[in-house]
């Protein structure tokens, strides 16, 4: 599902990263805990989120390969082969874990295999992440592969492949250059005051 500043600006990725020291303004720059009146909530680590994205980057590659093979490029399909599909199957577990990675992120499988795994081998991270637009990113993700089942499971042929190429994409970009186009959604959504954040929670606006 990266690129940080540590002076408490917005980087490339649309990530909001916490300084370890106090923050130095820059121009006309703004922070998200400015842009809101709510406590921000706790930091995370970085590399958490990259770690996540590319797990699921290899999930949802070969949920769509499998999807390819499949009755979903083919018409006249019946219900039962549909759902029956290998690719169908693996991007519906997809879209659960997003479930599980934007519902509970703390007990989400990536994250606590991270934290207990990963994290302990590597050095402290040098600054720390607002949990906000990657939990949003999550949502997205969601979004983008419920998509593609429900239209795969209605009959539409190459939905699911297609709705899973474009989730890969946004995964791959997270999990190799630390580009998460879903942050970066979120910043567009919140500098338009289409949403909102209220005590850590994204709400609509």
């Amino acid at each position: 599902m990266g690129a940080t500043s540590c002076d408490g600006r917005v980087p490339a990725d649309g990530r909001r990263v916490y300084a370890r020291g106090r923050p130095h303004r820059q121009g006309r720059q703004t922070t998200l805990a400015q842009q809101s009146s709510a406590p921000r909530p706790a930091g995370i680590d970085p590399r958490g989120p990259r770690f996540a994205a590319a797990i699921t980057a290899v999930l949802i590659l070969l949920g769509t390969f499998l999807a390819l093979l499949g009755p979903a490029v083919r018409t006249g399909t019946t219900l039962a082969e549909r759902i029956a599909d290998p690719g169908f199957l693996v991007l519906l577990a997809v879209d659960l874990l997003f479930v599980w990675g934007f519902a509970s992120p703390h007990t989400a499988p990536w994250g606590v295999l991270f934290r207990t795994a990963v994290r302990p081998r590597l050095a402290p991270p040098s600054e720390l992440e607002d949990p906000r637009p990657p939990r949003f990113a999550q949502i997205v993700g969601f979004v983008v592969v419920t998509i593609g089942i429900v239209l795969h499971v209605v009959g539409v042929p190459w939905a699911l492949p297609v709705a899973g190429a474009a989730a890969f994409i946004a995964a791959f970009l997270n999990a190799v250059f630390a580009f998460c186009l879903g942050c970066q959604i979120y910043l567009v959504l919140l500098r338009a005051g289409l949403i909102r954040t209220r005590g850590g929670a994204l709400v609509g606006a």
